[in-house]
């Protein structure tokens, strides 16, 4: 069988934050791809600000280098469950995987999910233990710890015998020893092993075409742009294809453009052949898994599994009384027309409308998934507002059941109890508990999503942020208790427009928490605070002092108030109940009751209560 040993197809895979993207800066660096003036930005691969700010890739992003005289495609994926629909799809383009280890945390619930998506695929895997240069670095350990997640995900014999490479990619330095005074100042050791490990595409495009598309781009000049591998045959600009849908149909047009991949940037080709992967445009309605194919002899590939959404949230228009003063979008056109441009390039996403033209119901894969679009929007200059976040139930050999999540809690041993105490109420199984030394435990829990949801704040205050808390999706299990997740605190909120005053705050501060700093515009049914109580309580946060002429005795002493709490987006998703939505506009997030009046809300809960 003919093979292509010119190419290489991997991709980086690890848990969220083990260094992958600055690994591909490095080995973007050394293999002389980058012409001599491209300076290279740090983690240059997370192109968007969200990415940048956050230090997490979002979306896969591909490129190409070269190593002697062979070119490397590198596809970096992200790390999050969230993301993990573009893992999985990702790892039908490549031959072998770069498994990427932090020397001191080892594996963790992430790396389980992205190993285990490769493994399915029978990929040749490559173990890079990152970070060796860390004081804490226990390398040996890790790798025993790697064995043995590779054995528990059922590897067969050739994927046990994985080599192993030690590296620093912040230091640009790689070594196959795992002492750190043996580093070298290359990345050599793992092109190397890339080269000698990775098989090399088979080269058959004598045969018809086949090219299927894994991941989508979007560009205003040319529409659509599917992103995938040719795995049979060759294509040039100009040839008439077929492209065989996921519903059966197909479609002939001409190749209008094709890009390769090379750095960081895309190029336009004329031609390619089995085993590149490449870009295309000039089809406006390509989709995930779809075939392009030999217009005299179309034949698909399996279609690409992609993962159900497991959680859900109404978007509206903006309604309160602040509505359309700071956004650029406003309308429920604007909004409508904004979720359709996201699901041309986000497959793991869905839109379905609801009985009003102003609501759309938006599924997604966790709570990130859907805060980061929520995030963008709000950049773009979009207003609106979301409800609570809402798993999504399915119906299994005639049960009701819902997803449950994998937890893996790294914390200091002295508040082992209050989490296992707080997860036990969110009806949490433990599946196991080891110490990690150093007064350090490690935990893994079994937790239904909708526990989770609100739960990472609370986590972060128990553990005064000392705690880690990572979670993948586990499975579908039937439904267990109804009343999970709620929040126990009630709301403290507005009774009237006007501007939050130092006085207003200072007799509310025994009340509870306060969100708003003084001079902060509010309005009646606006969330101003969490109430120390479980009810909630409607407050006058905008009562001014009462000024007279008279001097008192002891004279005024100058008003110190509590530093507010102010709530990032996601904080507010979390804190948010069922009858409350969050509002978001391009300068603010603010939490609102979705009956604003306080009569009106106090005869809907009697009528709840009744019913």
């Amino acid at each position: 069988m003919n093979t292509r040993n010119d190419i290489r197809n991997i991709a980086i895979i690890a848990h969220v934050d083990h260094g992958k993207t600055t690994l591909v800066d490095e080995l973007l660096k050394q293999s002389n791809t980058l012409d001599e003036r491209a300076k290279l930005d740090e983690r240059a691969m997370d192109s968007n600000d969200i990415e940048k700010e956050r230090g997490i890739t979002i979306l896969a992003k591909n490129t190409a280098v070269d190593y002697k005289g062979t070119r490397i495609n590198i596809l970096d994926t992200p790390g999050h469950a969230d993301f993990g629909g573009e893992v999985e799809r990702i790892m039908k383009m490549v031959d072998g995987v770069i498994l990427v280890v932090d020397a001191y945390e080892g594996t963790m619930p992430q790396t389980r999910f992205v190993l285990k998506k490769a493994l399915e695929q029978h990929l040749v895997p490559i173990v890079v233990v990152n970070k060796i240069d860390k004081p804490s670095a226990r390398p040996e350990e890790v790798v025993d710890e790697v064995l043995e997640l590779f054995i528990e995900l059922g590897a067969d014999d050739d994927q046990l015998e994985f080599p192993v490479v030690y590296a620093s990619a912040l230091n640009g330095t790689s070594s196959l020893s795992d002492n750190p005074a043996d580093q070298e100042p290359s990345m050599d050791a793992i092109f190397d092993a890339v080269i000698e490990h990775v098989p090399a595409p088979v080269d058959n495009s004598d045969q018809p075409l086949q090219f299927q598309v894994s991941l989508l781009d979007y560009n205003e000049y040319v529409g659509r742009i599917g992103i995938g591998r040719i795995f049979r045959g060759k294509m040039k600009v100009g040839d008439n294809v077929t492209l065989m849908k996921v519903d059966g149909t197909s479609k002939n047009f001409r190749i209008t453009k094709m890009f390769g991949f090379f750095g960081l940037d895309r190029v336009e080709i004329n031609e390619a052949k089995a085993g590149d992967l490449i870009a295309l445009s000039g089809m406006e309605d390509i989709f995930v898994g779809e075939t392009v194919a030999d217009a005299a002899n179309p034949e698909a590939l399996p279609i690409l599994h992609i993962d159900e959404p497991t959680l859900q949230m109404t978007f509206l228009t903006n309604n309160s009384p602040f509505a359309g003063k700071e956004g650029k979008y406003v309308t429920s056109r604007n909004l409508q027309d904004r979720l359709m441009q996201e699901l041309q390039t986000d497959v793991s996403l869905r839109v379905d409308p609801t009985d009003s033209p102003d609501a759309f119901i938006v599924s997604g894969r966790g709570e990130l998934h859907l805060a980061i679009l929520i995030e963008n929007m709000r950049r773009q200059g979009y207003e609106f507002q979301v409800s609570r976040p809402k798993v999504i139930l399915k119906e299994i050999d005639g049960k009701t059941c819902e997803p449950f999540e994998r937890v893996q809690i790294d914390t200091p041993e002295e508040y082992m109890g209050a989490i296992i105490e707080a997860l036990g109420q969110r009806k949490a199984e433990m599946a196991d508990m080891v110490t990690t030394g150093n007064g350090q435990i490690r935990m893994v829990f079994s937790v239904p999503a909708r526990g989770l949801i609100g739960f990472s704040t609370e986590f972060l205050s128990m553990t005064r942020g000392y705690g880690i808390m990572n979670h993948s999706f586990d499975d579908y299990q039937p439904v267990i208790d109804s009343n999970i997740g709620n929040r126990r605190n009630g709301a403290l909120v507005a009774l009237e427009a006007g501007q939050a005053t130092t006085y207003g705050i200072m007799n509310l501060e025994d009340r509870g928490t306060i969100f708003v700093n003084p001079g902060t515009e509010v309005y009646g049914g606006m969330i101003i605070g969490e109430h120390n109580r479980e009810n909630d309580l409607t407050v006058n946060i905008t009562k001014a002092k009462q000024l007279t002429n008279i001097r008192s005795a002891t004279k005024d002493q100058t008003a110190v108030i509590k530093r507010p709490r102010i709530l990032t987006l996601e904080e507010s998703l979390e804190f948010m109940d069922d009858d409350e939505y969050c509002e978001v506009t391009p300068e603010s997030v603010r939490l609102r009751k979705q009956i604003l009046d306080k009569g009106a809300r106090e005869r809907e809960s009697k009528k709840a209560k009744k019913a």
